[in-house]
């Protein structure tokens, strides 16, 4: 930008300025050279230090934070920085990539050192593993998201399938074909004799010495007296 006197940049002014990009999310992305981003969910801001961002470079980013999105949906936001921190002209140049994620549960962090990798002169290879490790970050935060979650669902339902009174137990199905061992003494809010096949239940279940058995049932809907 000219100055608003007239005169030159200083010699600081004059270092080329990080390029950034934006992309808004739901509604039309910036352009930058004309180009428009590849459709993503994701508002994304890239920004290069220290050398000449590309398209080909956005591009990739892109893609990869499209990838992270199909594995979770739920991303806020993503920020990208490319950045040469020292220039070695005999050795090439070494890439830093930090990816700063951010997800309903927090904030994912990951920076990518050059230093200690010299594959990291490689810009391609630099921004993948970056996001590899974003993505790993993210599987983690998601299994502990989707465990909080279970712990607040309702238990699950089945039927009754089998019943055998005179035993005193009888087996449940759920919706996904299995069979659930319970004993009489399991059923919570009902008359175990008064039971029919096909009354619904919810159950909780744990691990019994034949298999999966139910430690406490309860009657739903219209079956449910108690």
């Amino acid at each position: 930008m000219d100055a608003a006197d007239g005169a030159g940049p200083s010699p600081r002014e004059a270092r080329p300025r990080p390029m950034f990009f934006i992309k808004g999310s739901g509604g039309h992305p910036a352009t930058r050279e004309g180009r428009t981003a590849t459709a993503m969910q994701t508002p994304l801001q890239i920004a290069f230090h220290g050398l000449e961002g590309s398209e080909a470079t956005s591009g990739l980013i892109e893609e990869k934070v499209a990838w992270l999105e199909r594995y979770y949906d739920r991303i806020v936001g993503c920020q990208v920085v490319v950045e040469v921190p020292h220039r070695h002209h005999r050795h090439g140049n070494q890439y830093l990539v930090r990816i700063d994620l951010k997800v309903p549960a927090g904030e994912i962090v990951v920076n990518r050192e050059p230093a200690q990798r010299a594959e990291y002169r490689d810009l391609q290879v630099a921004i993948r593993d970056a996001f590899d490790t974003a993505r790993r970050q993210l599987e983690i935060q998601v299994r502990r998201l989707r465990k909080e979650v279970k712990t607040h669902e309702l238990p699950p339902q089945a039927r009754v399938s089998q019943l055998f009174p005179e035993e005193g137990y009888g087996f449940l199905q759920t919706p996904d074909g299995r069979e659930v061992y319970f004993h009489r003494h399991a059923l919570l809010n009902g008359d175990f004799d008064g039971l029919v096949l096909g009354t619904e239940v919810t159950f909780a279940e744990e691990a019994g010495d034949k298999g999966p058995q139910a430690s406490t049932i309860r009657l739903v809907g219209r079956h449910n007296h108690g």
